[in-house]
């Protein structure tokens, strides 16, 4: 009988009011267990890469999808959420070499999938796959969050990795948006209609 192979997808960014949306997702290796995998904000930022590389290392197959911000403006982010996991789980179908048997989601909703998928609420912490999914797509997007703080410097991009802090607020007021803000987002849309207090 051959393996079942779970995948886990989980997404990093839902909140912030700048960047892509990244979506991960995993199947592990029961050959080749990963210890420590918990939801991916329960960890330390080193505890994270150390876990990513051996995500990347030891897993079965991994995938990663993103919905810019452009896309999140035009279907809105509960969509690009799902349009980014359907890339992760599509990104993963090529390196596996074929669609995962099913998909376990984290969250109440599942994207558009051809194979059977669940939605697991708080399935980061009770899942390992989507522990791993969790944690691969924070650190792409923490990742794509230190290039554009190299970008514009002047957000603090680095240090609230784009959520709407009162540093960020502030870092608006000052300096408008940059091309990577969500124009969808309310404060984010108040800076461009001048009703910023």
């Amino acid at each position: 009988m051959s393996l079942i192979w779970v995948c886990g997808v989980d997404e990093a960014g839902r909140g912030p009011l700048v960047g892509s949306v990244v979506a991960g997702a995993v199947v592990l290796d029961p050959n080749n267990p990963i210890a420590g995998l918990k939801d991916s904000k329960k960890l330390t930022a080193a505890r994270r890469e150390f876990l990513y590389e051996q995500i990347m290392e030891k897993a079965k197959a991994w995938g990663l999808g993103e919905a810019s911000p452009a896309e999140i403006d035009d279907i809105n982010i509960l969509q690009a959420t799902m349009l980014a996991m359907r890339r992760a789980v599509e990104d993963l179908t090529g390196r596996l070499g074929s669609w995962p048997d099913k998909a376990l989601i984290d969250g109440n909703r599942c994207p558009e999938l051809p194979i059977p998928s669940e939605a697991i609420i708080k399935g980061d912490s009770k899942e390992q796959a989507i522990s791993a999914a969790s944690i691969i797509a924070k650190v792409t997007r923490d990742r794509q969050m230190q290039e554009l703080h190299n970008r514009y410097p002047q957000y603090g991009f680095a240090q609230h990795m784009g959520y709407p802090t009162e540093a960020h607020f502030a870092a608006l007021k000052e300096f408008g948006i940059c091309d990577q803000h969500r124009r969808s987002f309310s404060p984010v849309r108040k800076v461009l209609e001048g009703i910023v207090s």
